[in-house]
């Protein structure tokens, strides 16, 4: 376990796109990660599509419901699931960007439900898990906050793309912010 009081000074901000849910039956199509430091300055950015067995993700696109509504995106990623590069790759692209710009310090994974993510990279990209601290910020905390207590609903656009939705949560939390000056 990294150190609890050791105050972290960026943020490793991801967004994965799946099939599903479940890190032990879906697979991942897309990556996206950027690291910004706490005024979410954008410091460094990746993004990958992952190749993966069309039959595979045609099979988990049809058993998600999820997918019929966003037929769009279903067809992007199908047009697409034979190109990217093999999740080897980018486990160890992912790597060396956390080391370029973390060093030895865990980095703090951030986003929106990031638990989901989270239980995908545990599964599939053992290695990257153990270079993340065990804290996470997830901006869903915020939301829930915002909603149940302020009645507070922040509109944001859901293209359900990686590197799209970071930014989202990004401005999300930015939002959530100054609300909380404002309140304070």
């Amino acid at each position: 376990m990294k150190d609890k009081n050791t105050i972290p000074t960026k943020l490793f901000w991801v967004d994965l796109e799946m099939t599903g849910l479940d890190p032990n039956k879906d697979v991942i199509l897309e990556i996206a990660a950027e690291i910004t430091d706490f005024n979410f300055t954008p410091i460094a950015s990746y993004q990958a599509r992952i190749k993966q067995n069309r039959s595979v993700v045609e099979a988990r696109m049809k058993e998600n419901k999820w997918w019929q509504q966003y037929p769009k995106n279903r067809d992007s990623f199908l047009d697409n699931v034979d190109s990217g590069i093999n999740l080897e790759t980018a486990e160890q692209e992912l790597i060396t960007l956390v080391k370029d710009h973390f060093g030895a310090e865990a980095a703090v994974l951030a986003g929106n439900s990031i638990h989901s993510d989270r239980a995908f990279i545990k599964s599939h990209w053992p290695e990257l898990d153990s270079r993340l601290h065990y804290r996470m910020l997830d901006v869903s905390s915020f939301k829930i906050l915002m909603q149940g207590r302020y009645k507070y609903i922040f509109e944001k656009d859901s293209n359900h793309r990686a590197f799209d939705d970071i930014q989202a949560s990004i401005a999300e939390l930015q939002d959530y912010i100054t609300r909380f000056k404002e309140i304070a």
